[in-house]
């Protein structure tokens, strides 16, 4: 049998994720011959797109970008080939029990406009807390090439450094738990209720956990098109991102292949296919999660290695239900269709004791009686992903046990789906009626669709004993063997530079 994949390749890489692409076409750029090899029919991984209904397109998993690096964004050339992005002016909205509301705008004057109508006294907190996000930001991650995100995972002793004398910066980005910050900042506790979700997106922890404040600090660090902490929609949708970056890579010269799973990562030799056949490179760089990637390698693995993977959490909370609409919710206390918090992320919040009670709920292998919700509307920004009036929403929701203690996901997903649409339907005269359909997919479907070990969609936990200094590095000590995914740092979402930081390393070698 002659295969198709002729001669030597410099470098392969294993799954065709966002941050794979990335880093085939910074090694293509260096004149390095490229392969990418991916299981499935389309590319992407987690950020791709499909049809959920005919003429309806929504990315199974990633659902927003703020994240990604503006440096892959310019040295890839990605506006000019075609990546057009709205920026979620709307901010987030806050529906309450009691009947009150709050938008967010990513605005601030707009922004402090509206708190200061919510909560008067809270506006000087609001300032306070958003200088301290600003400060940290500009110390780890300046607008240049000191950002701390470039490069190797840095050392404490370089973090500490960056923050000395400023020891809020520090306790935020290491100790302090999200209900923590919060209430150092606000005195409503609505205005905790409110931002508490920020702390644990896609987190197995309860913020109330040391830590989680890091977490919001990781999801509101982003500059894309130099707007500090602003996130937003891709135009056609999610999945272009990693589209954009397949074109890129194939005009450069990388070979893309699908349909081609992996078998096997040989260290110094290459990877066998599923098929058998056997591929030659100098590197293998694999865009899998490093408990998957463990699993490729087999027996021909460092030991102290392989004790770090298996030490990094990596089983998912959150569950995804892709909806479609005949309309927009109305929401009893703004009521309307098409009106200004649309264009947010919109939170339904949970009390403090419910938070606790939904997470050690999960813990036991159970559901509570209520999630914590976010939802976003990508049609409110950009129609061309839908047909017919038909509207999308994204609900990321959590938590929810990977494994129940009765039944399983599939005797339960529709229990859990319509426990997540139950959120919104108390603040609204309008869900379910108004939902056309919808997919849920929890921890193990995201595993299973996408190939993320435990479905967990960071490709393991982002707390502060997991990031920075305690991150996996693009290198492993296996002869040839680099990671470009989210396990690597800087860590989880649609960032593209850990693909960048993978690709120099590599190019140190080879």
């Amino acid at each position: 049998m002659t295969s198709k994949f002729l001669g030597k390749f410099d470098a392969v890489i294993v799954g065709a994720g966002h941050n794979g692409l990335t880093a085939a076409s910074y090694l293509a750029k260096a004149g390095k011959r490229v392969l990418v090899l991916e299981a499935r029919q389309v590319v992407g991984g987690a950020c791709t797109l499909e049809e959920v209904l005919p003429g309806i397109r929504m990315s199974p998993c990633a659902y927003v970008v703020g994240l990604l690096h503006p440096k892959v964004i310019a040295e890839l050339g990605m506006k000019e080939a075609g990546l057009t992005w709205f920026p979620a002016e709307g901010g987030m909205f806050v529906p309450f029990e009691d009947g009150s509301s709050l938008q967010l705008w990513n605005d601030d004057e707009r922004c402090e406009e509206e708190i200061r109508k919510f909560s008067p006294g809270d506006v000087a907190g609001w300032k306070a807390l958003g200088a301290l996000k600003r400060r940290l930001r500009d110390k780890i991650r300046p607008d240049n090439d000191d950002d701390m995100w470039i490069g190797p995972p840095p050392t404490l002793e370089a973090i500490e450094e960056r923050l000395k004398g400023d020891p809020e910066a520090r306790a935020l980005l290491f100790d302090w738990s999200m209900n923590e910050m919060l209430e150092r900042f606000y005195d409503d506790e609505r205005m905790h209720l409110a931002y508490m979700g920020q702390g644990v997106i896609g987190t197995k922890a309860s913020p109330f956990r040391k830590g989680t404040a890091s977490v919001h600090f990781h999801h509101a660090s982003g500059r894309m098109d130099g707007d500090p902490g602003t996130w937003g929609y891709v135009k056609g949708g999610m999945g272009n991102v990693s589209f954009l970056l397949a074109d890129i890579a194939r005009k450069l010269g990388v070979q893309i292949a699908t349909e081609t799973p992996v078998r096997k990562i040989i260290p110094g030799v290459g990877v066998e296919l599923e098929s058998g056949e056997t591929i030659s490179a100098k590197v293998v760089v694999s865009n899998a999660d490093p408990n998957t990637t463990l699993k490729m390698l087999g027996t021909e693995v460092d030991d102290a290695w392989k004790s770090k993977v298996q030490s990094i959490p990596m089983t998912g909370c959150t569950v995804k239900v892709n909806v479609a609409l005949t309309e927009l919710p109305n929401f009893k206390t703004r009521p309307g269709t098409n009106e200004p918090h649309h264009l947010a992320q919109v939170n339904t919040p949970l009390s403090k004791k419910e938070w606790q009670e939904s997470f050690d709920a999960m813990e036991r292998g159970e559901l509570s009686s209520k999630l914590w919700t976010e939802l976003y509307f990508h049609t409110a920004y950009d129609t061309s992903v839908s047909r017919d009036g038909i509207h999308t929403m994204s609900v990321f929701a959590q938590y929810v046990p990977y494994t129940f203690k009765e039944g399983n996901w599939e005797t339960r997903r529709d229990e859990v789906g319509d426990l997540a649409l139950a959120q919104l339907a108390r603040h609204t005269t309008n869900i379910p009626k108004a939902v056309h359909h919808r997919v849920v997919m929890g921890p193990p479907d995201i595993e299973k669709k996408v190939g993320l070990h435990g479905g967990h969609i960071f490709q393991g936990e982002i707390l502060p004993e997991y990031l920075w200094h305690n991150r996996l590095a693009p290198k492993t000590p296996m002869d040839g063997v680099f990671l470009c995914g989210a396990g690597i740092h800087p860590g989880g979402s649609v960032i593209g530079v850990n693909g960048r930081n993978a690709a120099m390393e590599v190019l140190k070698e080879i």
